[in-house]
């Protein structure tokens, strides 16, 4: 394998997981082998730092924006996006975990965090946890599931479905210094005074005001590398006008870069920029996919690309998924034509698209965004068909093939 391609590959795998453990040897040793390299880039071109040891190397990947919450979380079994008292119970349990021996139950793990869900701060943010029923119960596992995913927790013995009948527990190993490295953050989340939730965001990852004007270049060269290597599509018409003018005369070098590093191909088109994976493997979120919903999100994109509609109604969207599940009910998933199911089955394929960037929600209304138009499908500009003597000429004077 030349340096070219190691590059290459190390990139994209830290790309698809900024969190390598010396646990996956194969990545690892790849990540590795490249480290000066990745360094160098990351810090130049999008001001992510990147650390290593023994154990863990870590992409501290900061995003671009802060309000974009089309990616969530997930439960590793079941892709059930995480909610608002997951989230909570997450830092709970790395606050927890920071404070516990090299091993914990995980019934032991849910007295430290019902120690500190008690207080007022939690009952003025609305977030309850008791433990007092299984979907509490269910919440806390699906943190431990995205622990263990990570390589924060390791199992020893016992199963989190014993656990929540209440006839086990689980015990854990915990892997500190995967621990150390897994909140990224340019300040301590307790050092933030803010009360807001918009400005504790910011505070988190704020920086110092640039004093020159190569800093400022540097910091939107940063967040524009940042989101092309991030987000499905850039749309030109998010940007302010330092960073339009920015890219409209450094897009070639920004775009070359990129390519040369992890292969994406940047596709130019008037509304914006969007980089193509041929590999097609580094987005959590792929258009086609097999499945139901996978189908469904296919026929909606389609529906919302049709010229002379920007937007469109979601109780319109259900009623076509319902016909939609009549129609298909042969190929689909058992239920996917009851009464009802529409609303879960539109409201994933809606998710998907956004992720994308090809759709934007606006409360009960879905507006296409310009990228979704690669979906429209046109009617086919056939020629005549010819005529009866040429048709016959085709096969020959007395028409046999």
């Amino acid at each position: 394998m030349s340096q070219v391609d190691a590059l290459h590959r190390a990139a994209r795998a830290l790309l698809k997981r900024p969190l390598v453990r010396s646990s996956e040897p194969d990545e690892f040793r790849l990540v590795r082998a490249q480290l000066a390299e990745l360094r160098s880039w990351f810090d130049a071109n999008t001001g992510w730092r990147l650390h290593a040891d023994a154990d863990v190397i870590r992409l501290h990947k900061e995003p671009a924006t802060t309000d974009d919450g089309t990616h969530p979380a997930r439960d590793p079994r079941n892709r059930t996006p995480f909610g608002r008292r997951r989230y909570v119970l997450f830092c709970f349990c790395l606050a927890a975990l920071e404070r516990a021996d090299a091993q914990i139950p995980l019934g032991r793990l849910a007295e430290q965090v019902l120690l500190l869900a008690r207080g007022p701060a939690m009952a003025d943010a609305g977030v309850e946890f008791t433990l007092s029923g299984r979907d509490q119960k269910a919440d806390l596992v699906a943190v431990v599931h995205l622990l263990l995913h990570w390589g924060v927790l390791a199992r020893v013995a016992g199963d989190e479905e014993e656990y929540l009948r209440g006839t086990g527990d689980v015990l854990y190993d915990v892997a500190r210094r995967v621990l150390a490295q897994l909140l990224v953050a340019r300040r301590g989340p307790s050092t933030v005074a803010a009360e807001a939730f918009e400005e504790r965001i910011a505070a988190l990852g704020a920086v110092e005001a640039p004093d020159s004007d190569e800093a400022t270049n540097r910091r939107i060269r940063h967040r524009l590398t940042r989101r092309l290597l991030d987000d499905p599509i850039l749309y030109f018409e998010e940007l302010d006008a330092a960073e339009a003018e920015y890219l409209r005369s450094q897009r070639p070098a920004i775009v070359r870069r990129i390519t040369e590093l992890t292969g994406l191909v940047a596709e130019v088109r008037a509304e914006g920029i969007a980089m193509v994976d041929l590999e097609d493997d580094l987005s959590d979120v792929s258009l086609p996919e097999p499945g139901t919903t996978g189908h469904l999100t296919l026929l909606l994109a389609e529906h919302l690309a049709r010229p002379g509609a920007h937007e469109h109604h979601l109780e319109d969207l259900h009623g076509l998924t319902r016909e939609l599940a009549a129609r298909h009910r042969t190929f689909w998933r058992k239920g996917a034509s009851e009464p009802g199911a529409e609303v879960a089955l539109t409201e994933a394929a809606l998710e998907r698209l956004a992720a994308l960037r090809l759709i934007e929600r606006r409360g009960e209304r879905v507006r296409a965004l310009p990228a979704l138009a690669r979906f429209a499908v046109a009617e086919p500009d056939l020629p005549p068909p010819p005529s009866a003597p040429v048709a016959a000429s085709l096969f020959g004077e007395g028409g046999d093939a």
